[in-house]
Parts: C-alpha cells; structure tokens; sequence
C-alpha cells in the first residue's frame, strides 16, 4: 500500500503547522519531497513514524528557506546515522545546479568533517532540468520547471505502483506550459494559500500564490480526479479543513483533501 505522509502543510512563516513538505512510502522505501525550514522535520518523521533509515531518495523543488533548511538536518541524521552503523546503502538528493551550490556551502559550514566524508561515497548529488528523468524509490519520475516568476522552481510527476500518474506542481499557480506534464494526472499536490474571500486579506496574488478557488477551478478544468490543496497560510489553521473543503466545492467535486499536519492518504 502506497501512503501520502503529509509531514507540513503551512507557508514560509507558518508557526501553526510546519512547513510544506511530504513523503510518500511504499514496501520498499521512502521519498522525501523538500524538508521545510529547520530541525522540525527530525520531529515530524519521528511522529509519522517514518525512519530516516528507509529514505534514499530526496527531492528539492527550490532553494526557499522553508524548503531548504531542513535539508541540512536530513543530512545531519543520515550522516550520524552512517556513522553508527544504521543506515544501510546510499542517499540520492535530486535538485537543479543552484539548490546543490546552496546545500554544498551549507553543509560545509554547518556539518562536521566525520559527516562531510559522506558526500560523494554514500551520499550523491544530482542536477536535474526541465523534461529530466529519473527513478526515485522505485518510481518512474520527470522532473519539469514550473516557470516560477520568483526562483527557479521544479515540480514532477511520477507513476505509481497502480500506474496512475501523481504530479507535484510545487509551491506557486499552474502555468499552462507545463500541461504537457500535468495533463492526464490522477493525483494533483497544489498550493491554495488562502481562500479567494480572504484574498484581500493574505494578497496571495501579490506572493504569486493561488487561493483555493483558483486551484479547485484548474483540477475542475484538467479533470483531475484526486486534488492535495497545501502550502497555505496557518491563521485559520484551527478551522482550515471546514473552510477550504467548502469554497473548493463550489467547483470542484472531486477526491478533495485539505489535509493537517501528520495526515496520512492512501495514494
């Protein structure tokens, strides 16, 4: 059975829940998507009940603090790990050139030279660019740019064990040059930072951010059958779910999730 581990659902400067970031798992291992933005994520894979032993694979959509940070701290427990003798084979990190400049300088200043010796034997590092492929804990992944107007930013798409089509679209709005990747997805993982009627509140547009309305409209139009709305602000966090669940319904009646923290999906 192949879960969705929401390990953090909020924005950048969410204190209400962690940063966005998730994991999904299957028999085999584990594949970490971005690792938010400090040592929280040690706490939310200790609480998912994931072990860091069984993740090899981590991607990095961009070089955003609340993405980054975490990283270090991944690398951090895997490191110490190699060094007890706990962690068994390798650790594949897939990012573009920029995001590994930035965990290389990082890690030097940050990490000791008993973890550092890792890099390049056991821990590997690899660029990725638009309409790259790969495969990340047993799935056929693609890599595309998602045309951020802020950083460099990439999503993906991969094949699941069911042979549905899950994609990543990141952490800003669709941009309709990356159709060609998105088209035909059973699972869609989007942001909503707020709700369209709190617009003038949040100014998501201003953030190049959609609101729920805006990404319940996309999934109505790409006929996306199960939709993952995340990467939202956290004010409302308490009564989120209610809120969001309701202004996507008003047009999109699909497979709706607007999970918390630590909520599991069966993909």
């Amino acid at each position: 059975m192949e879960k969705l581990h929401v390990l953090g659902t909020g924005y950048a400067l969410a204190t209400r829940c962690y940063n966005t970031c998730f994991a999904i798992e299957n028999d085999a291992s584990i594949l970490l998507v971005d690792a938010g933005g400090g040592n929280g994520i040690l706490r939310q894979m200790e609480d998912a009940n994931l072990s860091f032993a069984r993740v090899h694979d981590l991607f990095i959509t961009h070089a955003h603090p609340d993405h980054l940070n975490g990283v270090v701290w991944v690398l951090r427990k895997i490191m110490t790990m190699m060094n007890a003798g706990k962690y068994e084979g390798e650790l594949h990190i897939y990012c573009h050139a920029s995001v590994r400049e930035g965990i290389e300088m990082i890690s030097k200043l940050m990490l000791q030279k008993k973890m550092l010796v890792h890099m390049g034997k056991r821990i590997f590092m690899h660029d990725i660019e638009d309409g790259m492929k790969a495969t990340l804990a047993g799935y056929e992944t693609t890599f595309f740019d998602i045309h951020s107007t802020k950083l460099l930013q990439f999503g993906f798409t991969l094949t699941l064990e069911s042979g549905k089509k899950l994609t990543c679209l990141g952490d800003e709005p669709y941009n309709p040059v990356t159709k060609p990747y998105v088209e035909g997805s059973d699972w869609l993982l989007c942001e909503a930072f707020c709700l369209l009627a709190h617009a003038d509140i949040f100014k998501p547009y201003e953030k190049n951010h959609s609101t729920v309305a805006d990404a319940a409209k996309l999934a109505a139009e790409l006929s996306i059958p199960h939709v993952v709305l995340w990467h939202t602000e956290d004010r409302n966090y308490a009564q989120r779910k209610a809120l969001y669940t309701a202004e996507a319904r008003e047009s999109y009646d699909g497979d709706l999730y607007v999970p918390n923290d630590l909520e599991v999906i069966v993909l």
